[in-house]
């Protein structure tokens, strides 16, 4: 993978790409998670990762704290790489970008992905009933983490790069936590979501709700694994994915 903007992560070129599939982290995470996908998606698909501000080569930036500023940093930098057909990838806090994304492209560039999968996170019109944890003192924040489970044993255990992390895992708390939906028409693309069968964050009925955002086909696939799924059941969902981008227009 190789970095032509500070905000994705792509391949080589490839003249046989009809595809661009831009995938979109989880809270805390970086363009890395998608780091195997390009060998393991069709040779038509390129597949780019977004490195959000805070994380990896962006270390040194100031990460986001509300989604809506995010979403049009993030549209500005992605549109010039839009001159193909694309589809959007997002898991999680992800998902919540992926969706809006959509929305503002089509609000504002009468551009619109040739498919949308979203990814281990309820519908955005249904209310959310977990508690405010971005704010939370170090000691209590740290028993979230490790409650929550998507943390590396590793980091939690070393006091240098849980320092590190902090910062960065309060800004995406605080930009799902603080995130507010207003409706909209649905989309005209069609939408794929995935959870975790062990998902406590996001069970079938919360997912199901993502079907009024569409207007044209909707399906849900339910993976084996917690919230996290994404990393421990990869080869499910990839082959889903294959399958979906394979037969998207290529005109």
């Amino acid at each position: 993978m190789v970095s032509v903007s500070p905000w994705l992560l792509r391949p080589p070129a490839n003249e046989r790409v009809r595809v661009r599939l831009f995938c979109f982290p989880y809270a805390g995470g970086g363009a890395l998670i998608y780091r195997t996908w390009q060998a393991r998606l069709p040779v038509t698909v390129e597949v780019n990762a977004v490195q959000l501000p805070g994380r990896g080569n962006r270390m040194r930036e100031q990460p986001f704290t509300r989604l809506e500023p995010l979403v049009r940093a993030a549209t500005e930098a992605l549109r010039p790489y839009m001159d193909l057909p694309f589809a959007f990838f997002g898991h999680s806090m992800g998902a919540l970008i992926s969706f809006e994304m959509a929305r503002l492209l089509r609000r504002e560039y009468d551009l619109m992905p040739r498919y949308l999968f979203l990814s281990g996170r309820r519908a955005p019109q249904l209310p959310d009933s977990e508690p405010i944890t971005y704010n939370l003192p170090e000691t209590e924040f740290l028993k979230e983490l490790h409650h929550l489970g998507g943390t590396p044993k590793e980091v939690l255990e070393h006091p240098e790069l849980i320092q590190l992390m902090i910062p960065i895992l309060r800004a995406d708390f605080e930009v799902c936590q603080t995130y507010q939906y207003t409706s909209e028409p649905p989309l005209a693309c069609p939408l794929t979501v995935f959870g975790g069968l062990q998902d406590e964050e996001a069970d079938r009925p919360s997912l199901e709700g993502w079907r009024e955002h569409t207007s044209a086909t909707f399906s849900l696939h339910m993976i084996p694994g917690d919230h996290f799924f994404l990393n421990t059941s990869s080869t499910l969902l990839l082959r889903v994915l294959s399958t979906k981008l394979h037969h998207i227009p290529h005109a």
